[in-house]
């Protein structure tokens, strides 16, 4: 059987598609580790450190925080001392916490759309600005 092969920083952040600091940033948060170190001071990476770095990249973009990737490592790589159902509550916390961003998101929309209806434009002074006085007022948005 052949031996995986093992990649410097540089090369493992080129397969990733990340930058070096990415993976620094990463083993200086626990995510990724070397392997080995050369005795001039390398860190040689796995094939495993580079399957780590594409689940963090994927499990970022669709929006958990460091701590929760994190927290999915961990599930994932101990599965005999964990339930899908653990993975699934992690994906639904989720789900609410983006549900109540958008939530809020929505409501700071509609406050900015107040002031731009309660606005005319023109160009007369700021000081007679609409949007500057309902701001400046203790008026609900």
């Amino acid at each position: 059987m052949k031996d995986s092969p093992l990649y410097k920083i540089g090369e493992l952040a080129k397969h990733a598609n990340v930058s070096v600091d990415t993976i620094r940033f990463y083993e200086e948060k626990g995510l990724i580790a070397p392997r080995t170190r050369s005795s001039s001071g390398y860190r040689w990476f796995s094939v495993d450190e580079l399957e780590k770095l594409r689940f963090i990249q994927r499990t970022k973009a669709v929006g958990f925080t460091l701590s929760e990737i994190a927290e999915l490592m961990a599930l994932k790589l101990h599965p005999d001392a964990h339930t899908c159902d653990e993975v699934k509550q992690v994906t639904l916390d989720k789900i609410e916490q983006v549900s109540a961003k958008i939530s809020e998101l929505d409501k700071i929309r509609q406050s900015l759309q107040q002031l731009a209806v309660a606005c005319d434009g023109g160009t007369h002074s700021s000081q007679h600005c609409t949007i500057l006085q309902l701001l400046n007022s203790d008026t609900p948005l």
